[in-house]
């Protein structure tokens, strides 16, 4: 189980790229920076930065072997009360 304290911050990490690399690594195994980067059509040095991020929230991990989405699924889950 991962928290971010506030939504805005949940949004400044899962950005919609970093959203849509998370879906290419799912269930992909340990890859490649360079090879997550062409699943997502993107620029290795932006992925690379992205990668970053996720490893830093503590979504995906490094390795020997390279990087890996751990999880089967993602369940994102926040209340909006009023104050």
């Amino acid at each position: 189980r991962i928290a971010f304290e506030t939504p805005d911050l949940l949004w400044q990490v899962l950005t919609a790229k970093r959203w849509e690399l998370l879906q290419a690594l799912c269930g992909a195994g340990p890859v490649s920076i360079r090879e997550a980067a062409r699943k997502v059509r993107r620029d290795v040095k932006a992925v690379h930065g992205d990668v970053t991020a996720l490893i830093n929230a503590g979504l995906i991990n490094r390795s020997t072997d390279g990087i890996e989405f751990p999880f089967d699924a993602v369940k994102v889950e926040f209340v909006l009360q009023a104050a």
